[in-house]
């Protein structure tokens, strides 16, 4: 027979104790809640999508092969988040804003931790494009779900950020068609320019 939990309403639950608040508190985030919310749900996720969304536009023309999109799709983004790393690193090693003074390594590692969701958010994409790429469905298939992948991942995102913020259901639906509107945009630009 299981221990209770603090409340006596059920069996004890490790992880569900260690964010149970009390009345009043905010619940402290699990680890996994919160490396989501510093990894992937954050503006860099937001810019990476919309990046990726709009390499795949710009490459994924109705004669590209979903292989060659991919590798522009992972250079691009690989340059990007190079350089917001670089750029987070300067900007944060003489103190950013209120924050206090960092050494260049201590700078680094908190702008490398903070752009991880620009990689992060090239994954989904990037891993359809390769279904294209080894032919397990045909490229434009792949380069069209990768687009329509990029609209479900910025809804999810628009999701989740308006959940955090404790915004109602309607609130949380209208954030998520609201960022999710960014990669619908993208797709008409692609039905538009090719």
């Amino acid at each position: 027979m299981g221990e209770s939990s603090p409340d006596a309403s059920g069996p004890f639950d490790p992880d569900a104790a260690s964010v149970v608040a009390k009345k009043g508190e905010r619940a402290k985030p699990t680890f996994a809640t919160e490396l989501v919310r510093t990894t992937f749900v954050t503006e860099e996720s937001v810019y990476g999508v919309i990046l990726v969304s709009g390499m795949i536009v710009v490459a994924g023309g109705p004669e590209s092969n979903s292989f060659a999109v991919f590798w522009k799709v992972v250079g691009t983004v690989i340059v990007f988040w190079a350089a917001h790393v670089y750029a987070g690193t300067v900007a944060r090693h003489g103190g950013l804003g209120d924050e206090r003074d960092r050494g260049l390594g201590d700078a680094f590692r908190a702008s490398l931790r903070r752009s991880l969701g620009l990689l992060a958010s090239a994954l989904i994409p990037s891993f359809i494009l390769l279904l294209g790429a080894t032919r397990a469905v045909p490229d434009q298939v792949a380069i069209w779900a990768a687009l329509w992948a990029g609209v479900v991942v910025l809804a999810v995102l628009g999701w989740i950020a308006f959940s955090r913020r404790g915004s109602s259901w309607l609130g949380r639906i209208a954030g998520s068609l609201g960022t999710a509107a960014f990669g619908i945009a993208m797709i008409l630009m692609k039905a538009f320019i090719h």
